[in-house]
């Protein structure tokens, strides 16, 4: 594959800039949109983050108090000033496009990297995240961080999706209300980027990106009607993001739509000698080439749901019938759009998670129904969360005595009202490794994982019926292709209600296709093929142009 280079991917995106149509409805216009009003003078950075800022007054802060922004870049307008008299470009296709990063996602500036936690407020980083040094060369504005689950959704079981004890509950723009007496919204606002995918969704700001370890981008795009891109492993660089697990995290974009995923991935895709991960790399020159109607034509889409299996049905059996006839009419499209639909089941889901692959941990959640109980948990991320963080918290965390995963748990403790809302009994046994990853029982899961998920499971599946992507209903597949270091692509998919046995307003509900490893640009054309056709996307009710 031809080396691509840096300045063919910015002349691509800017001309795939110049061909979008101006609209600056903040609530629902796309990055594209919002970049060629830039490149065509209708709009400054400066009017721009105004009036990002204005909505975020409006909706995040006050009116049905989405709390999807953990804070705001104080130098984010004097950045968009800079920029003011420079349009994107093939150098900077970004220029002045305000851009919102999850909170665990590091920044060189005024701005604390907190992870959500209450033990690394007023933390900060020696640097730019790699992924952030490659949004401002582009031009972004950084406008801010986004609120997210506490430290990605690896510190307690049964953390509601979205909660941080720094900053409190994401709500899910969708459905805002709350189930109980306890604050957990009635519909969660998806995983651990449910801040990045919240603000989004709400347009309050031009795109966001997130990050991913199992769901946590597939999920809140899910929930909140967004295209996202899961990459695989080493598409994006990992270098200045708190992590969980380096097997499997991975940054992404989250988006409107999926022109601009792939304007943003021509932009993050790069090798970085601070991510081993990234040389083994494989990327297009353009991710927007090809980016057509007609792309679905011909391909083959495995279904995996075979009525002749229904007891073997992990990722269709159990939807509910609103979700089983949103994938039926997707389905549908997908054949009108001239592909062949493979229907073909998976191995059984406890051969996915692989025999020595979890381990019991007491869940000790004071809120969870199954308090006191025992809990599988996945042995890769405890095992490698100790052995991460701590590294982070040493190369990358400032202006803290924070310096291991032992001082979070102690913090925690010593904090406990305020800290400890959840418990952290996935801290606790995270911390109770070696931290080193010498143990046997580690390394025989990481194999097992790559054995059941990639060996026997997506590559098996894949080639046996020569498939171009899997189709999933919502987030349902993303633990397999994230044990397997594959990409995934999200895009609305239509609208659901009820959670909890309760009725509810409608919310979105995503497909996702799921391919091979570097098979970014096949997922994006065929989801392109099928936003298109399909056209689901609407944005939340109740939070108009200001």
């Amino acid at each position: 594959m031809q080396k691509p280079s840096r300045r063919d991917a910015g002349a691509a995106a800017a001309a795939a800039i110049a061909e979008a149509p101006i609209s600056l409805e903040l609530d629902h216009a796309s990055m594209s949109d919002i970049a060629h009003a830039l490149a065509s003078g209708h709009v400054t950075a400066t009017a721009l983050v105004k009036a990002y800022l204005a909505r975020i007054e409006a909706y995040d802060r006050d009116g049905p108090k989405l709390n999807s922004v953990r804070a705001l870049n104080p130098d984010a307008l004097a950045i968009a000033g800079r920029l003011d008299g420079m349009k994107p470009s093939a150098r900077r296709p970004l220029a002045g496009v305000p851009i919102l990063l999850k909170d665990n996602i590091a920044t060189g500036d005024k701005q604390p990297t907190t992870a959500g936690s209450l033990a690394l407020e007023g933390a900060h980083a020696r640097d730019d995240a790699t992924l952030v040094k490659l949004l401002r060369e582009a031009g972004a504005v950084v406008l801010g961080k986004a609120n997210l689950t506490e430290f990605a959704n690896i510190i307690a079981i049964d953390m509601p999706s979205g909660y941080s004890s720094l900053r409190g509950q994401v709500k899910n723009p969708y459905v805002p209300a709350l189930a109980d007496g306890h604050g957990i919204p009635l519909v969660d606002p998806g995983g651990s980027s449910s801040g990045s995918a919240v603000a989004v969704a709400a347009g309050l700001c031009a795109a966001s990106i997130g990050t991913e370890t199992s769901g946590s981008l597939l999920h809140p795009a899910s929930r909140n009607g967004l295209v996202t891109v899961k990459p695989t492993v080493g598409l994006i660089s990992r270098a200045g993001i708190v992590p969980i697990s380096h097997s499997q995290d991975t940054a992404g974009p989250m988006t409107r739509t999926v022109r601009d995923a792939a304007l943003l991935l021509n932009v993050l895709a790069a090798k970085d000698p601070l991510d081993h991960a990234t040389q083994k790399q494989r990327r297009p020159a353009d991710y927007t080439a090809g980016l057509a109607t007609d792309a679905m034509k011909g391909a083959r889409i495995g279904v995996p749901s075979d009525p002749a299996d229904p007891l073997n049905d992990c990722f269709y059996g159990k939807l509910p019938l609103d979700g089983a006839r949103l994938m039926a009419d997707a389905i549908k499209v997908l054949e009108d759009l001239g592909a062949t639909i493979v229907r073909a089941s998976m191995p059984p889901a406890g051969w996915m998670n692989g025999p020595g692959t979890t381990m019991a941990v007491l869940n000790r959640n004071p809120l969870s129904a199954n308090k006191g109980n025992p809990t599988p948990q996945r042995i890769v991320f405890l095992y490698e969360l100790k052995h991460d963080l701590n590294l982070y918290l040493k190369d990358w965390a400032t202006d803290t005595d924070i310096r291991t995963i032992g001082d979070v748990v102690a913090f925690n403790a010593a904090n406990a009202e305020r800290a400890l809302r959840f418990g952290q009994d996935l801290f606790l046994a995270a911390n109770a490794t070696r931290g080193d990853l010498s143990e046997r029982e580690y390394k025989s899961a990481r194999a097992m994982d790559l054995l059941t998920a990639r060996t026997r499971g997506m590559d098996a599946y894949m080639n046996q019926y020569k498939l171009d992507a899997i189709l999933f209903p919502g987030a349902t597949g993303a633990a397999i292709a994230a044990r397997a270091g594959y990409p995934s692509v999200m895009v609305p998919g239509g609208f659901v209600s009820g959670a909890g046995g309760k009725d509810t307003p409608d919310y979105p509900f995503g497909v996702a296709f799921a391919g091979r490893a570097w098979s970014e640009h096949k997922l994006l054309r065929l989801a392109y093929a099928y936003e298109q056709a399909s056209n689901m996307r609407k944005p939340p009710p109740g939070l108009p142009a200001l």
